[in-house]
């Protein structure tokens, strides 16, 4: 009788060793800009929080240009000795025009108390891009103007400032592996006659971004941002100067739901914040800001009404 002899088991696909992912050194990705490092960590914890009524209402006239209207009425602080916060009540009214196109925006602003302004971004080829900004106002040395000049690598970007006052900086960012991005930059004021430098590093991937920069001049930032869910995101950052030997700390979430976004933090000053987008209806959001500050007793609240077509 013949003995039947089963074959060698085969082994499992769980079994085999994985080999580590090839990286392409020749194919990196390109970088976010050098100034934007923290910006999730600075979506989350830093939204535009504001005090008393804002109403902002934008009407399209075509595809590409449009008008928007703006009212702000609450308190603003005004300089003081004394350690709480002194409030004044203001009121202001801005109109805004604004041209939307695939490689030229144009923003203007102009205030009932004087202040102009002017946004321009341009791209000047594939790879170069031309972004103004000034501001005019009749209080003495606070009006100003900057002009950069923004270079895309495949790997890599660096940009050019160019701002009154003899302002000179140059940045520049270098993805050195898939998930890791390395800058420098540098900056001279001719008007001041101070000069500094920086450096910065990123490190992101699909459920998490770190990210940490120190310059000369004494500050030194670090961030994190923890991607708990599509919806949920938990961020923390440090600022330390140690020049001044002051440091901050802070925590907060961002959570994304259907209709609204929620926003909060703490910080290591006792300070609490939370800001709400509500979505009403299409083009139609509801806004709501607070922020607590027990060590400068100072409590803001602010509602708004945003409107867009």
């Amino acid at each position: 009788m013949a003995t039947h002899i089963p074959p060698p088991a085969t082994p499992s696909p769980a079994a085999e060793p994985t080999k580590p992912e090839k990286v392409d050194y020749f194919d990196l990705p390109c970088p976010i800009p050098y100034e934007e490092i923290h910006r999730e960590a600075m979506m989350s914890l830093k939204p535009e929080h504001f005090e008393g009524m804002r109403f902002d209402f934008t009407k399209g006239l075509n595809q590409k240009f449009s008008l928007s209207h703006s009212v702000v009425m609450g308190p603003t602080e005004v300089p003081s000795q004394s350690a709480e916060t002194i409030k004044i009540p203001t009121a202001n009214y801005e109109f805004g025009a604004n041209f939307i196109d695939p490689k030229l925006m144009l923003f203007g602003r102009i205030l009932t108390d004087g202040r102009l302004s002017a946004r321009v971004k341009c791209d000047l080829s594939e790879n170069l891009t031309m972004k103004a900004n000034a501001q005019l106002t009749n209080e003495p040395h606070m009006s100003h103007g900057m002009f950069n000049f923004d270079y895309k690598g495949s790997d890599y970007r660096t940009q050019l400032q160019l701002g009154n006052g003899g302002l000179i900086g140059a940045s520049y960012i270098q993805s050195v592996t898939p998930h890791l991005s390395l800058g420098g930059e540098v900056f001279w004021a001719g008007q001041h006659r101070k000069s500094g430098l920086g450096y910065a590093a990123r490190y992101n991937t699909d459920k998490m971004v770190a990210s940490g920069q120190i310059a000369s001049t004494g500050m030194v930032v670090l961030g994190y941002v923890q991607k708990v869910s599509e919806k949920v995101s938990l961020a923390t950052d440090m600022m330390y100067n140690y020049m001044s030997r002051d440091v901050t700390a802070s925590f907060g979430y961002d959570y994304i739901l259907r209709q609204c976004r929620l926003r909060g933090k703490i910080d290591s000053n006792g300070c609490t914040s939370a800001f709400l987008e509500e979505r009403l209806n299409m083009g139609l959001n509801f806004i709501l800001s607070a922020e607590i500050d027990h060590k400068k007793k100072d409590y803001k609240f602010g509602f708004g009404m945003t409107v867009g077509e």
